[in-house]
């Protein structure tokens, strides 16, 4: 993964994810989905962006399963937008950045 993207598995998505006192955005993407892949930029920019006050992270479904069920991941890319370990906020599909990164201020200042 690039940069500030934490790249996470189901054995450690409930440790980097629940555990967190920070906001932890979630891209549930395939290495086969194309716009999978034109998201992934933009969720970069975003974890540079947010780097020390938000964590951003990527499961890939078809090797974190247990994780994508858990979240009814049934149609790529969901994004989802945690707080204290639960769903504050939900996208599926292509998603500006300018709504996830608001979603994510909001979130740093209440």
């Amino acid at each position: 993964m690039a940069g500030n993207v934490i790249e996470l598995t189901d054995a450690d998505f409930d440790n980097v994810v629940r555990g967190s006192e920070e906001p932890v955005l979630v891209d549930f993407f395939a290495p086969w989905c194309g716009p999978c892949r034109m998201m992934s930029p933009v969720i970069e920019e975003i974890a540079d962006e947010y780097s020390g006050k938000a964590k951003v992270c990527k499961v890939n479904t078809d090797e974190a399963r247990d994780s994508a069920i858990e979240f009814s991941v049934t149609s790529i890319p969901p994004i989802v937008l945690f707080k204290g370990g639960q769903v504050h906020q939900k996208w599926t599909g292509l998603t500006d950045k300018g709504k996830i990164s608001t979603a994510i201020d909001e979130l740093l200042a209440s």
